[in-house]
């Protein structure tokens, strides 16, 4: 690791992906309604339909993500941590446990489609939808995608990753579900001081997921796959992709307000 102060290190690269960065996020928080949940609110805007009736409140205050959506991007989150602190462990799981999660991506399926035939006039669907299916499937459905991400993420940047897998074994994945649903069933509550910085999580963790994605992008398009031994060294491409992500909910987050021309969901209910 190198020795140099940390500002030292920057080039020229680094410091036009900060200028980037800087000039995304100013644009998006000037534009994105005001305070912590405003922005959260921003987020869900372009990610999620919104609609009222399927999510849950804090208070009087729609939460910014759906139910579906708040259980895929809190099992995330709760994937996300444990990776980060297993290191760079950048195997994939054994197939065992990718048939596992491709069943939790079947029940996710069929709970999101169940959910959206119920919109239709005279379509009775399989079962009654409600948000407790939603928030399950959704949060199954997360954790799973952090699972195939972070081998990817470590594969992508680092010079030198651990090729065994974070999760390797049935413990390790049914204690990862057992815990990401715990998390997200704290919405059940309807404690403000829970849900509060579980929609922030939730809604963050939709930030972090696509920053990491562009991230990737911007690695490979610059051909500097396996280039990295630091997170120093890798800054100024975070910034790149960080930036990139921001810039993708600013443009979907105008082009929804021009064409509903309120913050709120889709009235669909």
């Amino acid at each position: 690791m190198s020795d140099r102060p940390f500002l030292k290190r920057f080039n020229r690269s680094t410091w036009f992906g900060l200028f980037f960065f800087s000039l995304i996020l100013s644009a998006w928080l000037y534009f994105s309604p005001p305070g912590l949940l405003g922005k959260a609110d921003a987020i869900g805007y372009a990610v999620c339909h919104r609609i009222h009736a399927r999510s849950f409140d804090l208070g009087e205050r729609q939460l910014p993500l759906c139910a579906r959506c708040s259980g895929m991007y809190l099992g995330a989150f709760v994937g996300l941590l444990y990776h980060f602190k297993t290191g760079r462990k950048g195997g994939f799981p054994p197939r065992k446990i990718l048939f596992a999660l491709g069943f939790l991506l079947i029940l996710f399926g069929v709970d999101g489609v169940n959910s959206y035939v119920h919109l239709l006039p005279n379509f009775p669907g399989l079962y009654e939808p409600n948000n407790i299916f939603r928030l399950i499937t959704g949060t199954g459905v997360g954790l799973g995608m952090s699972i195939i991400l972070m081998p990817i993420v470590h594969q992508s940047f680092w010079q030198f990753w651990d090729s065994e897998p974070a999760v390797k074994n049935w413990r390790e994945l049914i204690g990862l579900l057992i815990g990401a649903l715990i998390t997200s069933s704290l919405m059940l509550t309807e404690n403000p001081l829970l849900l509060y910085p579980l929609a922030l999580a939730s809604a963050f963790t939709v930030l972090a997921i696509l920053g990491l994605i562009y991230t990737i992008v911007w690695v490979m398009i610059l051909k500097k796959e396996n280039a990295f031994s630091t997170t120093g060294d890798l800054i100024g491409y975070l910034f790149l992709g960080f930036g990139t992500a921001i810039l993708q909910i600013l443009v979907i987050d105008l082009a929804r307000l021009i064409i509903t021309g309120t913050w709120n969901g889709f009235n669909f209910l």
